[in-house]
């Protein structure tokens, strides 16, 4: 599981930065990936990367402001074209219905694959036997939303090299076992799944929050997370400037992870404003705060490791 940053910027295009996209590869896992907001030319900065269309399985938009949609329509466009047919589910809050039907209707773009669109409110918005996907409305100037990705507790390994020592051979009593079950042996001994089993691996965490004021609902969506994304539009001594357009300076950001008890933070949508040799003054103000923090740039990578 990794996120790769596909842009990083606030409001509009800057020289470095693009606006916001965030891509979480599960490729290991389902062998797909999952795109967060996508501001204007993501396809662009999809072709400077490793990532491909045609395995998006799903969108998750936060808010509808420009630099978080705008590069929709030639994205699901473009996706069609390159010969994608898979299911494509896109999330977004109320509104992304009519903006998406209405730019592939007047542009008369026909696509090869099934489109489901699905406006969202505050809950569980898809689970499966592998993730649940949670989300909840922050504080913005319009409809903003964080989420909260679970990965699956997965079932610790199967101490087969002790079962075959004791005879026990692989088919479909290795499920049982695995699944914690007794088992008679040929001698007549019995033997509990619970000592040849591992202990389980805790699912990773990942809370992607949009554009937002701080506020007590960011806590609750990063509770534990492994890895928190959160907007830090803004320095330090700009929290009032931040507080009057619905954004987050760097310790407000860093305020969040602190509270929320994260391993990781990752800071993103940095105002065009700031230039390369402010970010580590940036960095500094958070890490003041909360210290395992990080500012992405376009096209940085974070793994997201298990809890040792």
């Amino acid at each position: 599981m990794e996120l790769t940053f596909l842009g990083t910027g606030a409001g509009v295009p800057a020289k470095t930065r693009n606006v916001t996209a965030i891509a979480l590869q599960l490729l290991d896992e389902r062998s797909v990936w999952w795109l967060f907001d996508c501001g204007e030319a993501t396809q662009h900065q999809l072709l400077k990367s490793s990532l491909k269309p045609g395995k998006i399985e799903k969108i998750f938009i936060t808010h509808l402001h420009g630099d978080h949609i705008f590069g929709m329509p030639g994205l699901l466009s473009s996706r069609s074209f390159q010969g994608g047919d898979t299911a494509l589910t896109v999330y977004g809050p109320k509104g992304i219905r009519a903006f998406i039907e209405t730019s592939l209707k007047v542009s008369q773009t026909h696509l090869s694959y099934p489109l489901i669109i699905e406006e969202m409110q505050p809950g569980v918005i898809f689970e499966d036997e592998q993730f649940k996907v949670e989300t909840a409305l922050l504080s913005h100037g319009i409809d903003s939303y964080g989420f909260r990705i679970e990965e699956r507790d997965k079932v610790g390994k199967l101490d087969v090299a002790g079962l075959t020592k004791l005879g026990v051979k692989p088919g479909p009593v290795f499920k049982v076992i695995k699944d914690g079950g007794d088992v008679t042996l040929e001698d007549g001994s019995v033997i509990s799944g619970k000592d040849f089993v591992a202990p389980s691996i805790k699912g990773r965490i990942v809370t992607i929050l949009g554009d937002t004021r701080p506020t007590d609902t960011s806590v609750k969506l990063a509770q534990g997370a492994n890895v928190l994304v959160h907007e830090a539009t803004f320095e330090a001594d700009k929290s009032k400037m931040a507080r009057a357009y619905y954004h987050s300076s760097t310790t407000q950001a860093a305020t969040i992870a602190l509270k929320a008890n994260v391993t990781h933070l990752i800071l993103t949508h940095i105002s065009s404003r700031y230039m390369f040799d402010d970010l580590k003054k940036l960095a500094q103000e958070a890490r003041s705060v909360f210290e395992n923090t990080d500012i992405a740039d376009d096209f940085s990578t974070f793994e997201i490791p298990y809890q040792k």
